[in-house]
């Protein structure tokens, strides 16, 4: 019953548009500061392609970016386009993220426990590798749809070396905000926040290179850029999780496979 409420395309719209309005009311009433914001205006204004990643569990905070950043430049050919889960949640996120003037791209990475369950992943890889071989920016959770917090996922590696386009490292960040207890730890800035925003890279990805190394280069330095709007913002930051035994291999909204095909 309740699953069936939450696919009803009119709550969706409804909620996406609740949730529209309140990061909307968020990025207006907060003060906010912005370090690097020639490196991402850079790609965008001149189509020359990039993916770029920020932790899932600034996924909220990101509405800063089409209100309070991209508004202030010269109007690119191409959207930015942010791929955004097939579950529940991702429905109506992805209706605040049309609200925001994003490309919603729909599809995230298959489920290892269940057969058959690619999530779109295969999809998703299509429509961001066709808007950034178009020169535009597509925003990826490295660490999403699930996790472990903070820790990336080889899906953009692979998506840069196969397009060959550079990652642009993006921490966001605003305080107060209360942290809800999600495995990503998601943060829900108040309104009248202090916020900040910090773009670092961008960081090449050669197709030649170990995808291992660099899947680890992400990690450690969107963990610093990450850290860095923390502190900008006053966010108090939580230790990182226990890596587990063996090398982070999800992929981080897309598929991997896909991505080797």
């Amino acid at each position: 019953m309740i699953k069936s409420i939450f696919r009803s395309q009119i709550l969706q719209s409804i909620l996406g548009w609740i949730l529209w309005a309140y990061m909307a009311l968020m990025v207006r009433t907060s003060k906010w500061t912005i370090e690097g914001e020639e490196i991402l205006q850079d790609h965008f204004e001149n189509n020359k392609g990039a993916i770029l990643a920020a932790w899932h569990s600034r996924i909220f905070v990101m509405s800063v970016l089409p209100a309070k950043i991209t508004s202030r430049w010269k109007k690119a050919e191409n959207p930015i386009s942010m791929i955004i889960s097939q579950s529940r949640d991702g429905a109506f996120i992805t209706q605040a993220a049309i609200h925001l003037n994003l490309n919603p791209i729909r599809g995230s990475a298959a489920n290892k426990k269940k057969k058959n369950k690619d999530k779109g992943g295969t999809e998703a890889l299509r429509l961001a590798t066709k808007a950034l071989k178009k020169g535009g920016v597509v925003c990826m959770t490295p660490d999403g749809p699930r996790g472990p917090r903070e820790e990336a996922g080889l899906g953009p590696i692979r998506i840069a070396q196969l397009t060959n386009t550079p990652i642009i490292l993006w921490g966001v960040s605003a305080a107060p905000s209360k942290r809800l207890k999600t495995w990503d730890r998601l943060v829900l800035p108040g309104l009248f926040s202090k916020g900040s925003v910090v773009f670092a890279g961008p960081m090449e990805v050669p197709r030649s290179a170990d995808a291992e190394a660099l899947r680890a280069e992400l990690e450690s330095r969107l963990r610093e850029v990450t850290r860095r709007a923390d502190k900008l913002a006053g966010l108090e930051a939580l230790p990182y999780p226990e890596k587990a035994s063996s090398p982070q291999s999800q992929d981080g909204n897309t598929s991997t496979q896909a991505a080797n095909d």
